[in-house]
């Protein structure tokens, strides 16, 4: 009996381990759908919007899906009159891989945006409505 206790531990400690590692899978929501879709987090690992630029037209839609290196949020920083920077941004931090939201834009101009916590290593980005 005193060889099972040692096994027993283990399989107590592995068991919540891969929970931790499989749950995100089954927990992330499958991204809208989207006229434009940007990765929050490069595929090479780097702190970075992919596309860091992209270009719609107005009443199109950009889905934002968290890629690497979580936490990842978009904040607006500017954005063309008519339209509200703050009512944009979606503040909420995005831990779980493939954690999705999605703007729709209906005024044209140039709205830029980052990730609050990865701003200062240049985790910035740009929508360009026509």
């Amino acid at each position: 009996m005193k060889f099972l206790a040692p096994v027993f531990k283990r399989i107590a400690l592995i068991v919540p381990a891969l929970l931790l590692i499989i749950a995100p899978v089954f927990l992330s929501a499958a991204p809208a759908s989207a006229d434009a879709s940007v990765k929050m987090g490069a595929d090479n690992g780097m702190l970075a919007f992919e596309p860091s630029k992209v270009e719609i037209s107005a009443g199109e839609s950009v889905t934002w899906v968290n890629n690497k290196l979580a936490p990842h949020n978009v904040v607006f920083e500017k954005a063309p009159a008519g339209a509200d920077a703050d009512a944009l941004s979606h503040k909420q931090l995005s831990f779980s891989p493939g954690e999705s939201f999605s703007q729709t834009f209906d005024t044209p101009g140039e709205y830029t945006f980052y990730c609050e916590p990865h701003r200062g290593a240049g985790m910035v980005g740009t929508v360009v409505v026509n």
